[in-house]
């Protein structure tokens, strides 16, 4: 059983009202069913607080089918709706279900829309900031080394745990929207020294030294280790924030890999020792020639039709220096007739995208950039779409399972090329 401090215990006896009582009694069956001793504290939780569908909120009608309903009953899991307060813990709402401005454009209804624009009011009011991303780290909510979080999102906490040092596990909705009002969470799994020392190794023989290849050897990665840790060292080149981002994505859908180390590249492995807390341990794989090649051919496998009708940037949502990067290789070009460019990213990026004119020559060439969610959070995509090209190896994996279409994984450059084209041209270079 886990043990609760003196204020845990006011808390669950309803001395901070009858909303954190309810938290903390779901946080407590939750840890007991870990096998947690006791809690730790956080400050700063990402989730989805609140929101839902008009169908869920039908579900639960008879309690009002308000936020507080859905708050009370579906995320703290309460046999009785409470008056729901303004959030204790630094709270934020990750990706939601449409872009604000262009949700006609993802074939989405007036309904839906109203639906959405009540959510968010109701959000802000308990005091969630609306970051609207899977990628609060480019928002502005940046961890510090070994500070415990409550994340939920898989490529966040990916990111979280291995590239920044900060401590998380895999949260859901439930246990997130409790500890923003408890301000606690289980003491287990990724917050505590022992579990986050490396489990087996991947050997890295070829260079590693872009967006692409990063994407391609994470998904590797992830299909070899599945959700142990994995430790990579050899032949990784030029680590930045993005190429970590696509990396991490890619670990996390093929595996459900929630943390990895990169002996000199992350915070927590400055030898391949300290990644794994000793010596080494564990299966060795090898990603050499033959496997780039075969993870090319995996990713590629759900492609055949060369005629591409839509192109989706921005799985993890993209950064600035992606949209530039984007906005640079199309400008003087123009998406063709017969395909639609859409780019996702976070309002606060879009905001910088704007100022920096990025957005104008994007929207000029015919592509849209977009905020939010992403076509597989949304399950929107252009009428009629049938062969979509992809730059992330996480959305290649999960939209064309999703949406019963073809994918393609390439470069940005291939994507944008196919989107002013209406071709896939693309090919894994030598």
């Amino acid at each position: 059983m886990v043990a609760l401090t003196e204020a845990e215990r006011a808390m669950a006896d309803g001395a901070e009202g009858a909303a954190v009582a309810k938290a903390m009694d779901l946080l407590i069956r939750y840890a007991n069913a870990l096998g947690a001793e006791r809690f730790v504290e956080t400050n700063n939780v990402a989730g989805v607080p609140g929101s839902s569908t008009p169908w869920l909120k039908n579900y639960y009608r008879a309690d009002g089918g308000d936020y507080r309903a859905i708050f009370s009953r579906f995320d703290l899991d309460s046999d009785e709706v409470v008056d729901v307060p303004r959030m204790n813990a630094f709270s934020c709402h990750l990706q939601g279900g449409m872009d604000p401005s262009l949700w006609r454009d993802q074939g989405m209804t007036e309904a839906q829309h109203d639906n959405f624009v009540y959510d968010e009011g109701q959000v802000a009011a308990h005091g969630i900031q609306v970051l609207k991303t899977c990628t609060p780290y480019l928002a502005g909510n940046v961890p510090v080394m070994g500070e415990h979080c409550a994340w939920m999102e898989s490529s966040a906490v990916v990111f979280c745990n291995s590239v920044i040092g900060g401590r998380t596990n895999c949260e859901g909705r439930e246990s997130t929207s409790a500890a923003m009002l408890a301000k606690r969470i289980p003491d287990w799994g990724f917050h505590r020294d022992e579990y986050r020392r490396g489990q087996n190794r991947v050997r890295v023989e070829v260079p590693v030294d872009d967006i692409f290849e990063w994407g391609m050897l994470g998904y590797f990665t992830g299909d070899a280790v599945q959700d142990t840790i994995p430790v990579l060292d050899g032949a990784i080149g030029a680590p930045s924030l993005i190429r970590h981002k696509h990396f991490g994505a890619a670990a996390a859908s093929s595996g459900g890999v929630e943390m990895y180390h990169m002996v000199g590249i992350t915070p927590e492995a400055p030898t391949i020792e300290a990644a794994f807390g000793g010596a080494a341990r564990g299966e060795i794989f090898v990603y050499d020639k033959a496997a780039r090649a075969q993870t090319y051919e995996q990713l590629n496998a759900v492609g055949s039709n060369t005629d591409v009708d839509f192109v989706m940037l921005g799985c993890p949502h993209y950064s600035v220096e992606q949209i530039a990067e984007a906005a640079r290789l199309i400008e003087g070009r123009r998406v063709s007739a017969n395909s639609e460019l859409w780019i996702f990213t976070s309002r606060a990026v879009k905001a910088t995208a704007d100022a920096s004119g990025y957005t104008r020559i994007l929207s000029a060439a015919g592509a849209k950039l977009m905020t939010d969610t992403c076509s597989s959070i949304s399950q929107a995509v252009p009428p009629g779409t049938r062969v979509a090209a992809l730059d992330s190896a996480k959305q290649v994996h999960y939209l064309p399972a999703i949406m019963g279409i073809e994918g393609w994984y390439g470069t940005t450059a291939d994507c944008i090329d196919a989107a002013c084209t209406g071709k896939w041209n693309g090919r894994l270079a030598a």
